[in-house]
């Protein structure tokens, strides 16, 4: 009898391997497994999409990789467009927010940001980036008073100043924990990238070559390892205006803002929505009697009226 090859094993019948999503581009991720090399993957199908932080399994491809699993996630951050919500970002530790003496802020964009990292259940920082720029540094540091009242880090930077004390201020808090990064243009965010992540130029150019793009990825969101031993890490990633909300309930939101948390359930009608009803004990806390900004409670009503009006598929 004539003895036969041994069955070859292809693509599809190698063991899974595990890895960190590190970058995204379209329907292109980058891999990065345990020893820190990357893959260029793409998922299979819609029930595999993946996000950078997420962990994931693989399976070799040829030069590539196909994602065939997400492992469970501890959290999720959404962004979103005209049509949909969708996830973007998974397992952070915690969100920067970072904004500037100029341009100037939009308190609409950083309540945005707040409210979706703390229905994340992730801890969340504020950042003023450009303390040299006077007096429109100060100005913007005392429209952020509410948020220093309610409980919330607001740290102050100049990141143009090498000798910015406020940078390891800021470095201590990260050291060990993976951020995700939200500012606007002209902030300072990618200056705050290359400060805190060695080489973090040269990653995206790695990351630009890897995922085929040809061009910068700063569009794209970006995982940038804060040392070398990869401890913690800095994601980065476009679009701050578009934190998703969308999914919430309408009713949830004055829970998901601490200042007006605060005086929840002293409301005459169990099913207050705070905006005009009597008896509204958030509406009886607004200045200048009570604790309560009046531009707080507009944020919120805005917010509000905007969720009660999505579509109901949004």
């Amino acid at each position: 009898m004539r003895r036969q090859h041994p069955a070859r094993t292809d693509a599809a019948s190698a063991p899974l391997r595990e890895g960190l999503v590190v970058a995204a581009y379209g329907r292109h991720l980058l891999v990065e497994d345990a020893a820190g090399a990357r893959t260029r993957c793409h998922a299979r199908g819609k029930r595999h999409e993946a996000v950078v932080g997420d962990r994931v399994r693989w399976q070799p491809s040829g030069d590539d990789g196909v994602i065939e699993a997400v492992l469970p996630r501890r959290n999720v951050l959404r962004r979103q467009d005209e049509l949909r919500t969708k996830v973007f970002a998974a397992n952070v530790d915690q969100v920067l927010v970072l904004l500037a003496a100029e341009p100037a802020m939009s308190e609409e964009q950083l309540a945005r940001a707040l409210i979706a990292a703390r229905d994340a259940g992730v801890e969340a920082l504020v950042a003023l980036n450009k303390r040299d720029v006077q007096p429109a540094f100060d100005e913007a540091w005392q429209r952020l008073e509410p948020y220093r009242a309610m409980g919330e880090t607001v740290l102050p930077l100049a990141l143009l100043d090498p000798a910015d004390p406020g940078l390891e201020a800021l470095a201590a808090r990260l050291r060990g924990r993976v951020t995700l990064v939200m500012g606007a243009s002209g902030v300072g965010k990618s200056t705050l990238v290359n400060r805190l992540a060695p080489g973090a130029q040269a990653q995206t150019q790695t990351i630009s070559r890897a995922l085929g793009t040809g061009r910068h990825t700063t569009t794209h969101t970006t995982w940038y390892w804060l040392d070398a031993a990869r401890h913690g890490a800095l994601i980065d990633s476009p679009g701050f205006h578009a934190f998703g909300l969308h999914h919430l309930d309408p009713r949830r939101l004055a829970a998901l803002m601490p200042d007006l948390a605060a005086h929840l359930g002293g409301c005459r009608f169990l099913d207050c929505t705070h905006r005009q009803e009597p008896g509204c004990a958030v509406r009886a806390a607004l200045q200048p009697h009570g604790p309560l900004s009046p531009r707080r409670w507009q944020l919120y009503v805005n917010l509000y009226e905007e969720l009660a009006a999505r579509p109901a598929h949004g």
